[in-house]
Order: C-alpha cells, then structure tokens, then sequence
C-alpha cells in the first residue's frame, strides 16, 4: 500500500453549498496529494436525486476553484456509475456474501415498534439470511450484506488510532434496494476502488461508516485504503460550526472579501499544526502536511485569527496577483469592474494599500483616494479637519509642490517646512491632507497618496479645495 502513488479524493453531495467543514476536507486531501506528487479527484455524490442540483454542483465547483484547489481530471458522477455499482451488489450475491431479502417495510418497522416496547435492540435480523434459493417467493427483495454476528473488528486511523466495533452492533446492511438502485453505502465503496484511492481523508461523523464499508471491501477482497477521520470544526461556544455562529459556506468568505491564500493558511491550521509555525506559505503546507499533524479534538473556528491570517497573506502577496484576485472578487460579488486608469491606479498604490488591510472591502476603502474622481467631496469626519485656516494653509502647498522634486523626502521636507513655518506639527497638517487628497480622515500616508497620485493630480486636488 505504501508503494502505491497517492490518490485522495474529495466527494461532496450537491444538495447544498460547499460548507467550510467540506472546503477544509478538500484541501487536506488536496495538500496531502499534491505534497506527494500523487492525483487528487473530485467525485459529486449525487445519488439523492431530489436535492441533488446543477445550481449547488456548480457552487462546489466554484468554491475550490477560489480555494485554489485544483483537481485532476474531470469531476466524475455517482449516480452515473449506478450500473457498476449494482454489478458488485449482484457478484456478492453471486459469492454468498449477500443475500436477499424480502422483509417489507411494514413488517421492519413492527418489529422495532416491538423491540422499542421490549427494550431490545431495534437492530434489524433478516429471517431471509440462510433461506434457500429455493424457498424464496416471487414477491419484491432488497439485496443485503452478509455482515458477521460474532466478536469484533479493528480498523487502524492515522487519526484516531486503533479504533474497535463490535460485530454484534452491525447490520446486514442494503446494497441494493428493491428496485434495483445502489444505496450510497455501496456505491462509495466502489468508487473508491474503482478510482483506486489510496488515502480516504473525511470528517469523523463518517467513523462509523467505515466499518460497514469495510464488509464490502472483504467481501470482494479488495485493498483497503488508509483511513484518516478529521475531528468536525466547531463554533466558538463549543458547538458544531452552523448557521448560528455566522458565515458557514465557502462562498460567503469569498463574498466577504477574505483572500483565498489567507483562507488556505486557516483552514490548514484548523486541526493541524507544524510546531508553532501559524503563516505559512502554500509550498510549506505542501511540503509539511501529513495525517500525524492532525489533532484528535475538535477545532474551533475564530474569526479575529482568519482576519490576521489574511491580512499576512494580503501584505506579503505579489501587487498584480493581489489585483487580479481584488478584481475577481468584484465580479464575484456583482460590482463594477475596474476602469483602465483605476487598475493602474490601484497597481501603484497596492504597496501602501495592502499594508494592515486584513480583507478586499478593507484594501477597496483605503483606495478610495485612487478609485474617486475630481471634486473630491470629505466625508463628515474629514470635513472638520478642513476649516478655513487650513485651507489657507494647504494653499500655500501650491507653488512648493509644482517646483520641488516629487520623492517622499523632498515631499516631506516640503511639507514639514510648511508646517513648521506656522508653528505647527507635520503631523497636525496630515487630518486637512486626508480629506483634501482623499475625502477621508482614514487613508494611506498623504505622501503615499502625493506619489501615487502625481503631482498634477495632486495640485489639482488641493486647488479645488483651497479655491
């Protein structure tokens, strides 16, 4: 098994949006794949044909596309393969493995009602297990899994160790129901053989479902993959991340504007760790993640470690990568894209921009000052710092700035030298410059904004300010 090149999957169902518990399996089986030089598949477990739609198979899709979560090949089908899967369920048959079984429904559920009555065990005993073929009716039957009654099975987690489940506690479990159709159960089995994964890498809510899997896997005699069952992620109160505890899907963290390297880096760092290490690069969690790495208890989600997370990631990016990924989320959350004079406005200013700007709807508001056309119109906070004795001092800007040299020292100087000439502090002039350069009382440096701007630009601004 440990000769075999890496293959992980990542299967979700498509009868909702791709929830940040699932983005965080996907990348997990994605960094272990590509740390390895191995495939990582995507495979829609659309059999629940009632809430399975294209609407949500393309969300999914969208959402580890903006993870950055490539996969190899195209996304395969569940409910395609329903024919392979029932041609398992028929070999077993065929083996002796299963059996079939012509237990009704109503007949299942009385004797539950009378096992709950009895305080019995309501497990479900087929009287069809070892009825000759010979006996049967020709009524209706559902094809049921051999499973044993006696002692107990161990299967070993790279998570959660050695894990044991007595057989006494399973069922003979349905494959095929009676009209035929593969139950989710089986059809996963085969998948995975079939796509020959080699590492199963899932929430441990699926813990128990292993070991009914596995009656499959020994009954065809086929490899077993290695297990990995993460711990869920948890709200901070302690409870199952929900709907309650805020944003839950992928998409509405891209929506809000969170870069999706920062949201990589968090979602790795949510139940796995490398040392101390927090920040890390993509080629790092590559180059770091194993199974061993993850914790056994359930991690909790925390908003204020995202944001500083993000805002790393958004100070230590590349300027035009940062800006094609600003430029997605617009069109992502339906606002006007870019003109030409702002993308280069923006792609000047990005050093200044993205420096403690933790999301894209915090870098967009510290570029107002780029994204704005003249007259500049302050905000009610700027507009008090531009009374009229500053304006008259802003004025006498003017002629300075159109003869001095336009870098940040001589700026400075300029500027300085102005204020210090009224008895005043640079610093005191900084609140007029903002709403002047920006409309704003919160931007970037004035002379960030003097350099990115130009001094025409500039000039302009202040005019129209000072009359």
């Amino acid at each position: 098994m440990s000769e075999r090149p890496v293959v992980t999957r990542f299967a979700p169902s498509p009868t909702g949006a791709l929830h940040i518990g699932g983005a965080r399996t996907a990348l997990f089986n994605w960094l272990y794949a590509r740390g390895r030089g191995g495939k990582f598949l995507l495979r829609i477990e659309d059999t629940d044909k009632a809430r399975s739609t294209d609407e949500n198979r393309q969300a999914i899709l969208d959402g580890l596309t903006w993870l950055g979560l490539d996969w190899d090949g195209a996304p395969t089908s569940q409910a395609a393969n329903a024919d392979r899967h029932a041609e398992v369920a028929l070999q077993m048959l065929a083996d002796g493995t299963a059996y079939k079984c012509f237990s009704t429904q109503d007949e299942i559920e009385a004797f539950r009602e009378e096992a709950r009555a009895n305080k019995t065990s309501t497990l479900f005993r087929s009287p069809w297990r070892d009825v000759p073929e010979a006996d049967h009716p020709d009524a209706p039957y559902v094809i049921r899994v051999k499973a044993p009654r006696e002692g107990s099975v161990t299967l070993h987690d790279e998570v959660q160790g050695h894990v044991t489940y007595q057989n006494d506690q399973l069922d003979d479990m349905v494959l095929l129901r009676s009209d035929g159709s593969p139950v989710y159960m089986l059809a996963v089995v085969v998948d995975d053989h079939d796509m020959g994964v080699t590492h199963v890498v899932r929430g441990d809510d699926h813990l128990a479902n292993a070991f009914r899997q596995n009656l499959i896997y020994d009954a065809m005699g086929w490899d077993k993959p290695v297990l990995a069952h993460i711990p869920l992620i948890f709200g901070p109160d302690g409870k199952k991340l929900s709907k309650r505890h805020g944003a839950t899907g992928a998409a509405e963290y891209q929506a809000m504007g969170y870069p999706a390297a920062g949201m990589r880096n968090y979602l790795t760092r949510l139940g796995w760790s490398h040392g101390d290490d927090e920040f890390f690069t993509d080629a790092q969690a590559r180059d770091w993640f194993d199974l061993d790495g993850i914790g056994k208890s359930p991690a909790r989600f925390d908003t204020k470690k995202l944001e500083n997370l993000c805002g790393q990631h958004i100070a230590a990016a590349d300027d035009a990568a940062l800006l094609h990924e600003l430029e997605d989320y617009l069109a992502a959350t339906d606002q006007p894209a870019l003109t030409s004079p702002q993308r280069d406005g923006m792609l000047k200013a990005m050093p200044s921009l993205k420096e403690r700007s933790k999301t894209f709807p915090e870098l967009l508001d510290k570029a107002h000052f780029v994204l704005t056309s003249r007259p500049i119109v302050p905000d009610e906070k700027a507009a008090k710092a531009l009374d009229d004795v500053h304006k008259g001092i802003l004025a006498e800007l003017t002629p300075q700035l159109q003869t001095g040299s336009w870098a940040r020292d001589d700026l400075e100087g300029i500027v300085g030298a102005l204020a210090e000439a009224h008895d005043t502090k640079l610093g005191k002039l900084a609140g007029p410059l903002r709403a002047v350069l920006a409309g704003r009382a919160v931007s970037p440096s004035v002379f960030d904004m003097m350099l990115v701007l130009g001094r025409d630009e500039t000039i302009a601004r202040i005019k129209d300010a000072t009359g």
